[in-house]
């Protein structure tokens, strides 16, 4: 809980919970550290104090980033937690399920971007790389100024 109306500063705060999680052993070094859209849905403040709170602990050698990647506990050389699924191929896999189980139907378009955006509550970016990994697979085609379609059976991959 964030203490609004006190003297510390909210980004201070949250540097000092995150700190917190880290030394109970919560955070363990190399695991990711939440996304920047999850602590700022966590701590319910904007994204540039959350910012400021990652800028904090990597000064003091708590937390790094890696570029691409995301943002790890401990120093750089900590070894990394087991990879975790990408959020667009977790969103591209669970599209996949649906489309195995005849939810979306082959030759039929699947929802638009802005629809599965707020299914998902990912940004559209995100989405278009889900969706872009599912086209590589072979699950679906995009047809310009059409929309995106559910492939014909014949051309699923191997299931």
């Amino acid at each position: 809980m964030l203490d609004r109306e006190g003297p510390v500063l909210l980004y201070v705060q949250i540097a000092e919970q995150l700190r917190a999680r880290i030394a109970s052993g919560e955070l363990l070094p190399g695991s990711p550290l939440p996304s920047e859209v999850d602590l700022v849905a966590t701590y319910g403040v904007t994204r540039q104090t959350i910012r400021r709170a990652l800028a904090l602990l990597k000064e003091e050698g708590a937390i790094y980033s890696s570029q691409g990647r995301g943002t790890f506990v401990g120093p750089e050389d900590a070894p990394q937690a087991p990879h975790r699924i990408p959020v667009y191929q977790q969103i591209a896999n669970e599209l996949i399920e649906q489309i195995k189980t005849g939810e979306y139907i082959p030759n039929r378009l699947i929802p638009s971007e802005k629809t599965l955006s707020q299914r998902f509550d990912r940004a559209a970016g995100t989405i278009r790389q889900a969706l872009a990994y599912m086209r590589e697979l072979g699950w679906v085609i995009t047809v310009p100024q059409k929309g995106t379609y559910v492939a014909r059976v014949e051309d699923w991959p191997e299931r």
